[in-house]
Parts: structure tokens; C-alpha cells; sequence
């Protein structure tokens, strides 16, 4: 969490002599590109989750190793949704998009209001779909149920935590970009993805990143998979839009092997993988 620490610490540790491994790879491929470079003069071993990085530090001579993403472990090849509805309380009947604004205040304070205006559209276009938000903590209910009230005629259900049952008893998931959206793929569901920062922070991100997509889905298959609505874009029409477009089954189905295979792909036993790679690093002569 702290990447310039760490980075500052290791080349410390190298410098004296000391073998340095990184577990995990900051965020260099998509923005403070240079950064590469005192990473390669400060550790041993850099240890990635994701095979984009791994490829970033091999175009920059940085010895890498791609172990893999815990959440592939952790996660199935295939979600049960009707299990996770029994789960929940929730009965079988009709859809369910699963509604996540974040789970920090300053996200949901900036797109929540378009997720639930987006919300009451759907209703109006699709009477039978149901909405069900997970709250991170006592806090972030409070503040969703605050921004609800201006939402008389939306009906949600709010639920403790639980994100990652909530997705598999859904049929499409809206939420902000973020690590939710691996954990989303990884359960095989359609999802929308919209995200909005304040103007000046946008405004400086833009001339920083060098991604094409913010979605781990689309950085991991290097194509759009799922739709990204950033910024001005992040409409409460073009948000209904799109999770409309993506509740009939059919959308589902077209995902799963696209899914499926950056599943595969991520699946490494990444905890193993990590150890074995430090303790070869360690006895390395």
C-alpha cells in the first residue's frame, strides 16, 4: 500500500546486500511509468498478479515472475446463483442486478445518485428486476440510505457486506471500477462498470494514465468485455442503457467463456507460487 516506501526501502536492502523480492507489483504499467526504473535497480525479484505486468517488466529488463491472483484460488470456475439467493433470503423470482458504488465515502458521494437514478429507469423499462446493495460497513449504509431518500419510489435491499454472494445472486452487476470488477468476472457476471473522480483529479489522471481501459476485465483480455462509463459519460441514461442491454441471458452466456479463460488464467495456486519464488531467490547463489 505504501509503493515509494517499499521501493525506497528495498534499494536500502539491495544496496547493502540483502536479496529483495516485491509482492505486489504497483500500478507502474498504467501510470509514473519511470518508476520502472528505480524498481529495476531496487529489487531482486518482482512478483506479479497479473501476466500484463509480468510482460510491462519484461519489455524493461526487471527479472518478474506472474504468480497469479489469490481471488482465482479462492473464487470457483462456477458460481451457483440460486444457492447464493437461498444464501441471502432472496427468493428465485426475477432478475437481480446487484448495485455497487464503492466503499469509500468520496466514491459513493460522487456516482451513487446516478446508480439509483439509473436504478428507477430500469424499474420503469423492466417491472420484474430487483435491486440489492452490499454495504461495506454501518457507515456506508448510512450514507446510502441517506442519498435512497431522495428515491421514494425505489426499492432496494440493502445487505451487511456479503459483495461477493450478492454478485452471484445477481444477473448483472453495476458498480464502480476497482478490484470489485476482477471479483465480478471471476463469478462469471455481466457487469457495468462507471466511475466518475472530481474535475481536477480526472483532469490530471488523464494526462497520467497510459491503460486503454480502467476495467481488470479489459486489461486482462486487452479488449472491452465490459462497457466502461467514466467521467461525463457516467449518464443515469447511459447507465440504464447498458445494464438493460445486459440482463437477458443470452449476454450472460456470450461472457462466460471470455471469463472463464482470465479465470484459468489467473488461477496459479498464487500463494505456493509466491513462496517458492522467494525461497529459489533466497537460495540463489
Amino acid at each position: 500500500d505504501a509503493p515509494d516506501f517499499n521501493i525506497g526501502l528495498e534499494l536500502q536492502l539491495r544496496q547493502a546486500g540483502i536479496k529483495t523480492a516485491h509482492y505486489v507489483s504497483p500500478s507502474v504499467w498504467a501510470w509514473r511509468q519511470k518508476r520502472v526504473f528505480k524498481i529495476a535497480r531496487a529489487v531482486d525479484l518482482m512478483l506479479t498478479l497479473f501476466p500484463f505486468e509480468a510482460k510491462f517488466y519484461k519489455q524493461h529488463r526487471v527479472s518478474v515472475r506472474f504468480v497469479g491472483h489469490p481471488l482465482a484460488d479462492l473464487i470457483p470456475i462456477s458460481s451457483d446463483r440460486s444457492k447464493a439467493r437461498a444464501n441471502l433470503g432472496l427468493t428465485e423470482a426475477g432478475p437481480i442486478v446487484a448495485i455497487l458504488p464503492g466503499s469509500r465515502a468520496g466514491e459513493i458521494s460522487r456516482i451513487a445518485e446516478s446508480f439509483f437514478g439509473a436504478a428507477e429507469q430500469i424499474k420503469n423499462k423492466s417491472p420484474n428486476v430487483r435491486f440489492v446493495i452490499p454495504c461495506v460497513n454501518a457507515n456506508r449504509r448510512a450514507q446510502v440510505l441517506e442519498i435512497l431518500e431522495r428515491f421514494p419510489a425505489l426499492e432496494v435491499e440493502l445487505i451487511d457486506g456479503r459483495s461477493r454472494e450478492v454478485m452471484a445472486a445477481s444477473n448483472v452487476v453495476l458498480l464502480a471500477s476497482g478490484t470489485a470488477t476482477l471479483e465480478c468476472m471471476l463469478m462469471k457476471r455481466p457487469m457495468v462498470v462507471a466511475y466518475r473522480l472530481n474535475k481536477l483529479t480526472y483532469w490530471v489522471m488523464q494526462r497520467l494514465i497510459k491503460t486503454p481501459y480502467v476495467a481488470l476485465p479489459n486489461l486482462l483480455a486487452g479488449k472491452e468485455l465490459v462497457p466502461e462509463l467514466l467521467q461525463d459519460d457516467a449518464t443515469v441514461s447511459n447507465i440504464s442503457a447498458a445494464v438493460l442491454e445486459r440482463l437477458p441471458v443470452s449476454m450472460e452466456k456470450s461472457l462466460q467463456s471470455d471469463f472463464s479463460l482470465l479465470h484459468e488464467s489467473l488461477k496459479k495456486n498464487a500463494s505456493s507460487e509466491a513462496a517458492e519464488a522467494v525461497l529459489a531467490l533466497a537460495n540463489k547463489s
